[in-house]
């Protein structure tokens, strides 16, 4: 699934193709994310405070723009035990504000696809 427009990331559309994500009570929060930007495969492994901290540094350093997270939010789209979150997050580049959004049964897909559509956003 391409995530934003060909027009976007200086005319590099970027799309997760892997995630991978090790997290839990005595575990240090890892996170390996593989990036295909315009039909290159670029990958990170990275750790963080948490499983999506890990996993938005890993993406900061392939695509290595300084990007600040301003606002995250979940919300739950259906009911259930295969309950679909939707993620809005909003991040800044430069002054300038972009927002993303993604929708998945696994939250931590949800954030990245998120995280990358805001990405694409970025001119």
């Amino acid at each position: 699934m391409l995530v934003g427009n060909e027009e976007a990331f200086g005319g590099k559309a970027i799309r997760l193709e892997h995630l991978q994500i090790i997290a839990g009570k005595s575990a240090i929060p890892m996170a390996a994310v593989t990036l295909n930007i315009s039909g290159e495969l670029f990958t990170a492994t990275e750790e963080g405070n948490g499983p999506i901290d890990a996993a938005f540094k890993a993406i900061r350093s392939i695509v290595r723009h300084n990007i600040k997270l301003e606002e995250y939010l979940v919300q739950a789209i259906t009911r259930g035990s295969d309950d679909v979150g939707k993620v809005h997050i909003q991040i800044e580049n430069r002054g300038n504000y972009y927002y993303g959004f993604a929708g998945h049964t696994d939250i931590l897909t949800a954030s990245v696809e998120a995280f990358i559509n805001a990405i694409n956003k970025i001119s």
